[in-house]
């Protein structure tokens, strides 16, 4: 047994040295300048401050500001994240601005690189705060950094408000956005949380104040909590079992292919055709002198050249034209010059010199590509103005074209007026509804198939429609995350302006088995919940300290390491200890740098 002793002194004397070493607080000072210097301008280190034990991070100002960016990068992130989902209507947004402003501008890719810098400088200045906390430091945020965050919160307030009240409709696309990106938004923030535990922990014990330690633990372990259970709320329809995933949608061209051709000219129905679309959407007016042609606006002012030709016109009526007038206008200059999908430059020259050529077809024009290429076509009619000359017969004019140029089982009838008239006239149409009905309405007016906007996707509603052999449209798709979701909601088409980017798809961006989902879920939560636990008991060993075991007998450090100030950082020092006589410095020997061996008395 005694020759035990030393070799039982040298694994102590080594794990006591270990444990000193994970003890020692070092305050790396170029990685905290830069920490501080950044965050408040401190670039010299009698400019700052730790926060020593007991005391709060921040004085009360430092606090509020600390708080105010907080909730400044929840908005700003809520924002961005609304912003960005929203890109399948950029090209609404932009339209209507153009409408409104009278000039073309890409506003919708401004904003969402002026969100994604604000959430970026916003991110980077929590992250700053969160560091410093970590290691010790009071907080100071210079003044600049809170006007930045000021005008970051005005922005990302008042930018939603306003989208809000303009483009009501997103906020449900945001909602059908969960159903793609809640799992792994569910991941982001549950390693987020488990990230903040660091420093959270940290306060939490060097705090003397038992409210203030209630008060943050609490508030952290509800934010935890609500995250872990969050899951448990969670529905989409990419979740499920495997061998259950329907057919992928059909694909219809909306205005043909309007990324790689100008709108609604048969330059764009070709490419569509190439590309791989099944069917082709369209808009149909009437011209003062009875030609059915095809134009969206009621105006010719944003796809044509309408104010050089016509200047005291480019207000009017598009079906106010004649047909030879209409057959003068150029549209397709106005697609190369304002680049409404950002595409323009992946075109050919071949297809550039084309495309600045087109003029605006007529509906049998259209027909023509369709019949030819075997595509189905939908198209929604629009009724010229009172007091025009078929205002009247515009229905009965535009089927004499139908009849005469496809084959009418090819053509999805949109139009509801007259729709009994017109199912009478010819039964061979598909008759499209663009609302919701019952059933047994739907199936007293022949409909076959429902065309409605894509926030409307239901999976239930789509099954429930489709068990009495009634399709759904959903229009107008052009993210490849919503074309997965109506693939996975059992949706059989979708109207889309990228014909060319989602034919690419084989199966959906998202899709996992429930079984796959918990294991994710539950792997996610126990990792979090095992490594703040560690964290908890490390800082807590750290900042008390732990009795350890020696042998069979339980020796407590009272006071082994005592704690003191420097005008560098905290350090430890070793008391109650003792040194070996024979390692120790003679007065005529030089010293050593060597730690001493520590002995158990």
């Amino acid at each position: 047994m005694p020759q035990c002793l030393p070799i039982i002194r040298l694994k102590l004397g080594k794990f006591k040295v270990v444990r000193r070493q994970l003890l020692q607080r070092y305050e790396h000072q170029p990685f905290v300048s830069c920490l501080a210097g950044l965050y408040g301008c401190q670039w010299r280190r009698y400019q700052r401050a730790r926060a020593q034990p007991g005391e709060c991070c921040c004085s009360k100002v430092e606090c509020g500001s600390f708080g105010l960016l907080m909730l400044t990068f929840f908005l700003s992130f809520v924002f961005l994240y609304f912003w960005s989902e929203a890109q399948n209507d950029y090209n609404d947004f932009d339209w209507f601005n153009f409408g409104t402003l009278g000039f073309w501008f890409p506003w919708s890719l401004v904003l969402l690189v002026v969100a994604a810098a604000l959430f970026t400088y916003i991110a980077l200045l929590l992250v700053l705060a969160v560091c410093l906390l970590s290691e010790g430091q009071r907080l100071y945020l210079h003044w600049s950094h809170k006007i930045g965050i000021v005008v970051t919160l005005v922005f990302s307030a008042t930018a939603t408000a306003i989208l809000s009240d303009l483009w009501s409709k997103e906020w449900k696309t945001l909602l059908l956005s969960l159903q793609v990106t809640a799992p792994f938004l569910h991941v982001g923030a549950v390693s987020l949380m488990t990230l903040l535990s660091w420093p959270i922990a940290l306060h939490f014990f060097r705090m003397n104040k038992r409210v203030r330690q209630v008060a943050i633990l609490s508030l952290y372990l509800s934010v935890l909590f609500s995250l872990y259970l969050v899951p448990l709320g969670m529905y989409s329809p990419c979740i499920k079992e495997a061998g259950t995933l329907g057919p992928a949608p059909t694909l219809i061209g909306h205005r043909g292919a309007p990324m790689l051709a100008p709108e609604n000219t048969v330059m764009s129905f070709e490419k569509a055709v190439e590309a791989g679309g099944e069917g082709l959407e369209t808009d149909v007016t009437i011209s003062y002198d009875g030609i059915p042609f095809l134009m969206h606006d009621i105006t010719l002012r944003r796809t044509t050249n309408v104010a050089q030709v016509f200047p005291n016109r480019s207000h009017s009526d598009a079906s106010t034209f004649t047909w030879a007038e209409l057959q003068q206008l150029n549209a397709g200059e106005w697609y190369l010059s304002r680049d409404p999908f950002g595409t323009v430059s992946s075109l050919s020259e071949t297809d550039r010199s084309r495309a600045q050529n087109q003029s605006i077809p007529s509906l049998a024009q259209f027909l023509e590509v369709a019949a030819q290429s075997g595509r189905m076509v939908l198209f929604d009619l629009r009724r010229p103005p009172y007091g025009h000359p078929y205002s009247q017969t515009y229905i009965n004019t535009t089927l004499q074209v139908v009849h005469k140029h496809i084959n009418s089982s090819q053509v999805l009838w949109l139009p509801s007026e007259h729709r009994e008239v017109v199912q009478a006239g010819d039964p061979d149409l598909q008759q499209m509804s663009g609302e919701k009905s019952s059933i047994q309405e739907l199936e007293h007016q022949h409909i076959s198939r429902l065309n409605l906007h894509y926030s409307s996707m239901s999976e239930q509603q789509i099954s429930k429609y489709w068990s009495v052999n009634i399709s759904t449209n959903l229009y107008v798709i052009s993210q490849a995350w919503l074309y997965s979701l109506a693939w996975c909601s059992g949706s059989q088409s979708v109207t889309t302006n990228s014909v060319q980017l989602l034919s690419d798809l084989s199966q959906p961006l998202f899709l996992m088995t429930p079984e796959e989902y918990s294991l994710m879920w539950i792997l996610t939560d126990a990792v979090s919940v095992f490594l703040i636990i560690a964290i908890f008991i490390f800082h807590w060993w750290r900042e008390r300290g732990l009795p350890f075991w020696s042998g069979s007998r339980q020796v407590h450090e009272n006071g082994p390491y005592s704690k003191f100030r420097t005008e560098l950082s905290d350090v430890w020092s070793i008391s109650s200890v003792n040194v070996r006589p024979d390692l120790r410095s003679s007065p005529s020997s030089p010293s050593t740098p060597d730690l001493p061996t520590i002995t158990e008395e």
